[in-house]
């Protein structure tokens, strides 16, 4: 159906333009003058290009009970994001030709936008033991990553990285040394959990792996990506690896940017992994954000049951929702304040991902002949977030009741509308 939006605030190159646009054979057209099967009235709203989140976990195969493939595709085209990487936390785990081909088929028949997943690191995602069989998982996947486990073992993460390397594929390595860790960890080590008698998870079981990584990356010339990266040392890291020349890239989430230790509360929604970390840490992470060190702002929407999370911070299961919240927790508490431009939550949200990671679909801006991945937004609606009308399974967020403004109207991948969903 080739569509005609019109009146809308476009955001093309130069910035917000009210224009007309059309969507014609699955792209972007700014040549309106010629008859469109359908009409849309955009005036007083907002067309931006489509998200594209680096971290999503769908669920399935394997734990169909928190998310599905439709289920999670639903929440990101009410988010406006159309595309999403879908991290290897199956089972089975995404590690050899076999094991990914039933993720491969779900996509195929469920997925409501464009969906690539990961491969695993090693086998069985164990981040220890042997490698995956990444030849076979090169032509279908985005990259590989071991996310939720750190790969332990520096001399297999040496061989994965010249892999990879060969095989023109990325990296995107969760870092977590397991030796700095103790039993019973669920939030940082600070001044919260001193004060509440918690065990805490330290910085330099995040840090320690980044600079591990960083000297191999170095070393074998492949490109590395650091997942969720929620302390001030691995910025500082990752910066001075950028300045040498290092093929680095990152990404951190909403809540790390917004969010204290100071902040918890005893609620399982206050409980990820790697944790909220104290002020230093992200303020340290705001001046990444804003001098180029981090290059993606990502959910790493990790949905579980209901009772999964009704265990307080020590008895939950790691992991919140954010697909339907990013783009409005963004643009409320980073852009309204000034902490960023409008511009710079574009290029953290879509464009970078999908230079990062060669995602289809239109980058910083709204172009001619791009492939018609959009959101419409309404960026004077205040609303207030109900988890319990997420379109995902997972209904834990920080930022459930919260006032924001940006809601998503509309979203279109490839040309189709996904949101609202047609009945």
């Amino acid at each position: 159906m080739d569509i005609l939006i019109k009146g809308g605030e476009v955001y093309t190159a130069s910035g917000f333009e009210r224009r007309d646009i059309g969507i014609l054979s699955g792209r972007i057209s700014f040549d309106i003058d010629r008859s469109f099967d359908k009409c849309i009235d955009a005036s007083g709203l907002y067309i931006i290009p489509g998200l594209a989140d680096a971290h999503v976990h769908l669920r399935e195969p394997g734990f169909s009970y928190k998310e599905t493939i439709r289920t999670g595709t639903m929440a990101a085209a009410h988010g406006g994001v159309t595309a999403v990487l879908a991290m290897p936390n199956l089972d089975p785990a995404p590690c050899d030709g076999a094991s990914l081909k039933e993720e491969l088929e779900l996509i195929k028949k469920d997925a409501l936008i464009k969906v690539i997943p990961f491969g695993t690191i090693t086998m069985g995602r164990k981040g220890r033991g042997e490698l995956s069989n990444m030849e076979a998982m090169a032509p279908y996947v985005c990259g590989f990553s071991d996310d939720g486990t750190g790969v332990q073992d520096g001399e297999l993460m040496e061989a994965a990285m010249k892999k990879a390397a060969k095989l023109h594929k990325i990296i995107s390595a969760h870092c977590e040394d397991e030796r700095e860790l103790k039993p019973g960890g669920c939030i940082h080590d600070g001044a919260f959990a001193k004060e509440h008698g918690y065990v805490g998870i330290n910085s330099e079981s995040e840090w320690k792996q980044v600079e591990r990584d960083i000297e191999l990356a170095e070393k074998t010339g492949a490109s590395y990506h650091v997942c969720h990266v929620s302390t001030k040392e691995s910025v500082r890291l990752i910066r001075e690896a950028k300045k040498r020349g290092v093929h680095i890239t990152c990404e951190t989430g909403p809540h790390y940017l917004i969010y204290t230790d100071m902040d918890l509360e005893e609620s399982g929604a206050w409980k990820m992994n790697p944790p909220i970390r104290s002020a230093e840490d992200r303020d340290e992470l705001i001046k990444g954000i804003k001098d180029g060190t981090i290059d993606c702002i990502i959910t790493d929407h990790a949905p579980h049951s209901e009772e999964e999370k009704s265990k307080g911070l020590s008895g939950s299961a790691f992991g919140i929702t954010g697909l339907e919240t990013s783009f409005s927790a963004v643009y409320t508490f980073l852009v309204k304040t000034g902490v960023i431009e409008f511009s710079d939550l574009l290029r953290l949200m879509s464009g970078a991902p999908r230079r990062i990671f060669d995602i289809p679909g239109p980058k910083d801006y709204l172009s001619e002949g791009d492939l018609a991945d959009l959101a419409i937004v309404d960026l004077n609606k205040r609303y207030r977030i109900d988890a319990d009308r997420f379109y995902s399974k997972g209904h834990s967020t920080l930022f459930d009741k919260k006032e924001v403004y940006g809601s998503v109207e509309m979203t279109f991948s490839e040309g189709k509308q996904v949101y609202p969903f047609e009945k």
